[in-house]
């Protein structure tokens, strides 16, 4: 069996990971300024790092919003795309062994995927994602780049922009434990650093993502949560979707690769 390449082409990122007999022997991400130069980038950066020829690819396949600009057979390898939503599912089931899960995938927007062995079916979504971090920054602390964003959200305090359930309660109500946002941005004050205000943008989508996930699974069996996508790797990630386990019963995962969980799945649709 030969080598099958999964492509995930995003809007500023291409994520590419390489199968071969089953087994997933590379993993890489790449900048560029359009899609067909990120995407053709990554595959010569894979075959060049394993030092490998297209002749050794047997097929690839592309998945991603990017993937709409590639219309031929790329390096005459076959070329196919598959559905993105198929790929979330069967992406982060694969990562985390699970045999069903509501997939939370995060990058310039949120995409909600309920995903078994059997069947894959794409929920819903929302445009709270990377993109609204990135344009409240820019707005609000004058960061546009997302990792001078994240630098500065590492030293915020919530207590400057957040309203908390203990704020207005004196009391913890079963339902509601004092340690709950209240209101995203709902106390400000005019001393709020941009370090705060920083926090403060990164925690709401995050929250945004966390209650969409609850309502999403209020009436189903499935309790397990994978969240994938470069959002996922952010370091805030676990702060807050450790309060959601700790509140609301279900058990949130953010598997080691959660940035290539869709280009995984794409090697098996």
């Amino acid at each position: 069996m030969g080598i099958i390449l999964g492509i995930d082409v995003g809007g500023s990122t291409t994520k590419i990971v390489g199968i071969k007999d089953g087994n997933c022997f590379a993993m890489l991400q790449v900048r560029a300024g359009d899609q067909v130069t990120s995407m053709y980038g990554a595959i010569g950066n894979l075959l060049s790092k394993h030092e490998l020829l297209p002749s050794d690819v047997e097929k690839i396949n592309l998945t991603g919003v990017g993937a709409s600009f590639i219309n031929e057979q790329v390096h005459g390898i076959e070329t196919r795309k598959v559905d993105e939503f198929n790929a979330i599912g069967l992406g982060a089931l694969s990562l985390t062994g699970l045999d069903e899960a509501l997939v939370v995938s995060m990058g310039t927007g949120t995409a909600f995927v309920r995903a078994t062995r059997n069947e894959v079916a794409h929920l819903g979504g929302s445009g709270v994602g990377g993109g609204t971090i990135i344009g409240l920054a820019s707005q609000m602390v004058g960061k546009s780049d997302v990792d001078a964003v994240l630098a500065l959200a590492e030293r915020g305090r919530l207590c400057n922009v957040d309203l908390s359930v203990r704020d207005i309660l004196n009391n913890d109500l079963q339902t509601l434990p004092s340690d709950l946002t209240a209101a995203n941005f709902g106390k400000i004050k005019s001393t709020a650093s941009e370090e705060d205000i920083a926090l403060g943008i990164v925690n709401m989508v995050f929250e945004t993502a966390g209650m969409m996930t609850v309502f999403a699974l209020k009436n189903d069996t499935i309790k397990n949560v994978v969240l994938t996508g470069t959002l996922a790797t952010f370091p805030q990630a676990e702060t807050v979707f450790s309060k959601f386990r700790k509140h609301v019963g279900l058990n949130f995962t953010i598997p080691k690769d959660a940035v290539f969980a869709t280009a995984l799945g794409a090697t098996f649709s």
